[in-house]
Order: structure tokens, then sequence, then C-alpha cells
């Protein structure tokens, strides 16, 4: 298969101001030394590579096409380029473009399958708030959840218990819920798993083939990689914007990698809280089409809107066919100890998810099922109090950082669970292992990408009490602090090695 090419003007665009000498950048960037305009490229091209905006593997434009996109002489393009090479950031081939790469002395575990969270949280020695993880507590309404559940049991206890497609009081509610959103859905169109990620896993056995490539939003939930992998799929990062979604860079790569599936998460992106727009979903929807490829949606953290803006109705709601697939969890909204999520699809579709389902397990607890009834039954009351709880320990959270770690660069999303923190250097993976003798447990940035992605990167959950909160933050300041001295100062610059 053909080599994935980034283009020039994307690329040009992802570098934005490179030069800091040019008119319109800040003020202090007068203070910086002058460079030539070679190595602020290579520079710049550098860091797009450590935040995972340029993906390994990924080839850079020629140095034609680049020279006429930033209306520089190719001699500039060119020797930028020699530079990245002499780095190990590009590797070149005889006949073939240069691809991007990460140099030997860049640790990172690109090479590896990513492993889940719970793996690589060692046993602390000094109490500690984890913050690996983006859930809540229970709310209060769950115990009454369970006596429904319970006072209703009854009812299948003369049964065998077992049913892979879902209770259909369950499945009812939910079809409810899609249609009050603007998508028409018959219960028939419902099935019911054992969380979204379960039902991830059972649309990845239906959908992919060993070697097949899966599009993946760059950075997304690392559990999605790691499935993705775990089936034997290749997980194709495309590099979201800072504002959102490349809805050109989705289209390019679906065309040239061929891929049959895509996940995303429109609503709420784990970890950095983006909404996807309306036209934005609609363009995703005529990809699709045009490439007959089949979008996964996640709506894990759709209940979770935080700011005032206008809510989104579903992305499949744009789906003229069966393009778009979505899939939903009980976990995010209420409690993650309640297993429950669903599949909606096409009852052919959910035809061959029960085949493999039937290879795997026999169905969601009756419980559990019944306890999500209530939940869905007082949703608004209890998402209400919830959305206000994480408002108000997102505020604490940003307050915290703004005192603690003035440097740090944190831009809330319009939703969800977590903020997305830039470092002022990649000492990601190096912060998650200090900070556990501090006494805070963190998920490096790497986790949520590919190929050691976003080591400038990491998660930071607001979902603790706010005093937890800044506990925490104090604890990621000392680690921070506590660095081998200059691993946190910024990337050293480029210079020929010659």
């Amino acid at each position: 298969m053909a080599i994935r090419v980034i283009g020039a003007a994307s690329l040009t665009r992802d570098l934005g101001r490179w030069r800091h000498d040019e008119p319109g950048t800040p003020a202090d960037s007068a203070k910086r030394p002058s460079r030539p305009a070679y190595v602020a490229l290579a520079e710049s091209i550098r860091l797009l590579i450590h935040d995972g905006r340029a993906p390994l593997g990924v080839a850079l434009p020629s140095e034609r096409d680049l020279a006429t996109s930033l209306a520089v002489s190719r001699t500039t393009v060119t020797s930028a380029y020699a530079l990245l090479r002499e780095h190990g950031y590009l590797i070149s081939r005889q006949g073939s473009r240069s691809t991007v790469a990460l140099p030997p002395t860049v640790v990172h575990d690109g090479t590896k399958p990513a492993r889940s969270l719970l793996a690589m949280m060692a046993q602390p020695e000094v109490p500690t708030i984890d913050m690996t993880f983006a859930a809540m507590s229970a709310p209060a309404e769950m115990t009454d959840a369970y006596s429904f559940a319970l006072q209703g049991l009854p009812t299948y206890l003369g049964t065998h218990g077992m049913d892979p497609v879902g209770m259909l009081m369950l499945r009812e509610a939910l079809a409810r819920r899609y249609t009050e959103r603007g998508l028409p859905t018959d219960p028939e169109q419902i099935l019911v798993t054992l969380g979204a990620q379960h039902g991830l896993r059972l649309l990845l056995n239906v959908l992919t083939t060993p070697a097949e490539r899966v599009l993946i939003e760059h950075p997304t939930y690392p559990n999605a990689i790691e499935a993705i992998r775990d089936v034997g799929a290749r997980p194709v990062p495309v590099p979201m914007l800072p504002d959102g979604w490349d809805m050109a860079g989705i289209r390019s790569a679906a065309r040239q990698t061929a891929a049959s599936v895509a996940y995303m998460v429109p609503d709420y992106n784990n970890p950095t809280g983006l909404l996807m727009t309306a036209d934005e979903r609609a363009e995703l929807a005529a990809i699709a089409r045009d490439t007959r490829m089949t979008v996964i949606v996640d709506e894990s953290m759709v209940d979770l809107h935080l700011t005032d803006g206008e809510i989104m109705p579903p992305a499949a709601s744009f789906a003229r066919n069966a393009e778009i697939v979505t899939i939903g969890s009980a976990s995010k909204s209420f409690w993650g100890g309640l297993r429950v999520g669903w599949i909606r699809a096409n009852q052919s579709l959910i035809t061959k998810l029960l085949g493999t389902r039937s290879t795997v397990d026999l169905g969601t607890p009756v419980m559990d099922q019944l306890a999500t009834v209530y939940l869905l039954q007082h949703a608004d009351e209890i998402l209400t109090t919830r959305r206000q709880q994480l408002r108000s320990r997102r505020t604490a959270l940003l307050e915290a950082i703004a005192e603690e770690l003035p440097d740090w660069r944190v831009s809330p999303g319009a939703g969800g669970m977590s903020l997305w923190a830039q470092l002022p250097a990649p000492v990601s993976t190096a912060l998650a292992a200090t900070a556990p003798n501090h006494g805070v447990l963190l998920a490096a940035g790497p986790r949520f990408g590919v190929q050691g992605a976003f080591e400038r990167f990491i998660r930071l959950p607001f979902t603790h009490e706010e005093s937890d909160i800044r506990v925490a933050v104090k604890s990621i300041a000392a680690a921070y602090a506590a660095l081998t001295p200059h691993a946190a100062d910024p990337l050293a610059p480029l210079a020929p090695l010659y």
C-alpha cells in the first residue's frame, strides 16, 4: 500500500507562525535569538512530531510543494529536512519520500501494543490520589435504582435470566432517548452490552479483519487503541486540530489507507473534551459514505456537556444508510460500577453481533439492566446535579493549575471529565513515573496516542472532590519540580551535527 502523505497545505496550516520573527508574533518573541529560517522550520516540524500532529511513518510533502505553500525558497525546505534527518526525525530511502520518525534517543513505546492504564499502575509507597481514571463516584440515586431493580427481579426469576439482546424494557427506554435526540430508533436496533468497551470489541470482531486499518482521532481513548490492536487491526492516527477535528485529514486518510472502520468520540473527546460541530458530523457521514467506511461513534460522554452551547444531534442522524454505528454506556453518566452499555445499529448488524456474542458471553446481568432503567427514568435530575459537580471541579482544577503550574497550557473543552494539559517539555512519561512518590497517580500523554506521541501532554481528570483536586495538583507540581534538572526545559534547539 502507498505511503500516507501529509499535504503541503495541511502542514502549512499546522505550522502556523513558524517564523518567530514574522510580523504579528508575540512581543516577547523579539527576545529570542535570530535563527536561520531552515532551523526555525525544522524545529516547528519537530514539535508537530512530538505532539502527534505529524504521525510516525507518514511522509512529509515534497520539498517543492512545501516551499511553494510556505512561500520560501526550496533551499530552506531542503535544509530543514536535512537537519531533521541528521537528528533522526526523518527517514529517507532511495526512491521514496521522507517519512516521520523519532530518534533512538527519544524513549517511547510506539512499537509495543498499548497496555491498559490499570496495568501501568505501580503500587504506591504513600497514600495517593488516583488521577489515572476519569469517572465519578455513584450518585445518591444509585441505592434507589437497585431497590427498584430488586423489586422488579421476581418477574425474571422464572426464566433462565440470559438474554443476549437485552431486556425489552431497557431497549425501549434507550430507543426513546435516541428518538428524543433526533434519531428515530426502534428497540430492535438496540443491543445491550457489558459497557461501551464490550460493545466496541464486539463491533471490531464483526467489522474488521487482521491487519485492516482503523482510523482513530489522535489523541483518543487508550482502551479503544488497545481493543483495535487486540483484534489484529492497525490504528491509523488522524491528528486533531487544537480546536477540533481535521475533516480534510480524515477524508485524506480514509482514501489513502482504504480503512474499513473508524473510531470517533465526537461528543467530548477523551481526553480533550472537544465537541464535534453539526457541520463536521454531516461531513463525517459523507466521508463514510464516499469511502465505504463504517464509523463507530462512541457516545459514552454524551450526557456531560458543561457549557451553555448548543447540544449537537447524534452523529448517526446524519447517516443515510448504515455508515455510522453508535455505542453508549451508563458508566460515565451514572456510575463506572454499572456495567451496562449498548450498540445502536441496523437489525442486520445486530444479528451478526449476536452470533459473535454467543462465543463470548450470554448477556448483561438482569439487576444492572433494571437499575439502568430506573436511572434513565430519572436522568434529568441526576445528570443536572452531576454536571454541576463537574463544572465546579473543573474550575477548581483550572485555578489550581494556574497557581501551581503557571507555565502549563490548558484549554477546557465543552464537556467530558478531563483536561488535556500541554507541558513545556516532553516529559509526560517521566512525570507519571515520578508522581506516585509525591502522592498522585497520573496517566501519561502517550497512553492516549500511538507511536510515542503526546510526550508534551498529560490528561488531568476533574472527577475527584475539589479538595482532593487541589492536593493532587500540588503533588503534581512537586513531582514536576523534582524531575532531573533541565529535564523540564523546552526541547534543545536543533543544530547541524557537523
